[in-house]
């Protein structure tokens, strides 16, 4: 265990009682489809294609970009497929100077019923916007994470969820929408009240849309994990195409 992570591992503890009530935010069986998340046919045109303007983020528009800020120098974008699907895409862009330059791009499932530019607990959309990612975990040892990782049983999914999601929080990213910086991804603190949701992560995936998070492969994760620098302010972009270009 890193020096400094004793609290995290105590927090971590303490919140497996809690659990229960914060994975709503983050996963739990839905309508589920089968099959894998693995490649699909393309059709987003950050996958096609770069903006002519190489020190602009492709396909976010200057009210997400005007969020973004200007010491940041990791995006994830999160490129979801409409406002009411579950499919995106996921690209990582790295800054070199002035430049931003698209460093991975994976397939990825977004909240089960699309994107919400007003989300609240229970409506199985993701929130829309430009989140911090500070803090990340799982039921698996640090595969090498540059962001303080916490493990812990208490991250596991229940046993009664369909078995195809026993797996989703084995490695996490906590998306820093209501809740608590520096603080393990699964603390149940939600600073704006449990009403606006929380427990929002990047974690593993099952297949099929999420309540609320962003779920990738686990080459995705564990990709993610051993790249996301906090030296360098890594944020999350997301939303569907029409909300990220606005």
């Amino acid at each position: 265990m890193r020096s400094g992570d004793t609290r995290r591992a105590a927090v971590a503890t303490a919140a497996l009682g809690a659990l229960l009530i914060a994975l709503p935010g983050c996963g739990g069986p839905g309508p589920e489809r089968r099959g894998g998340a693995e490649p699909r046919a393309g059709g987003n045109p950050a996958d096609a294609r770069q903006d002519s303007d190489p020190t602009r983020i492709p396909d976010v528009g200057d009210r997400l970009r005007r969020r973004i800020s200007a010491d940041t120098r990791q995006v994830v974008a999160v490129y979801g497929d409409g406002r009411n699907s579950a499919e995106s895409t996921v690209v990582l862009y790295t800054r070199h100077g002035t430049t931003w330059d698209r460093t991975g791009s994976w397939p990825a499932h977004n909240g089960r019923t699309g994107w919400t530019t007003n989300h609240h607990e229970g409506d199985n959309r993701s929130p829309v916007g430009v989140f911090t990612l500070s803090d990340a975990g799982g039921v698996l040892p640090d595969p090498g994470a540059r962001l303080p990782y916490t493990r812990s049983v208490a991250f596991a999914a229940p046993r009664w969820w369909a078995k195809s999601y026993w797996h989703d929080f084995d490695y996490v990213i906590a998306i820093d929408y209501n809740r608590v910086k520096g603080a393990p991804p699964n603390d149940p603190t939600r600073p704006r009240g449990r009403s606006e949701g929380g427990g929002i992560w990047l974690h593993m995936d099952h297949g099929s849309g999420t309540s609320a998070c962003v779920s990738l492969s686990r080459r995705a994760m564990r990709h993610l994990l051993r790249t996301l620098d906090p030296e360098l302010r890594p944020v999350v972009v997301m939303g569907d195409r029409a909300d990220l270009k606005a």
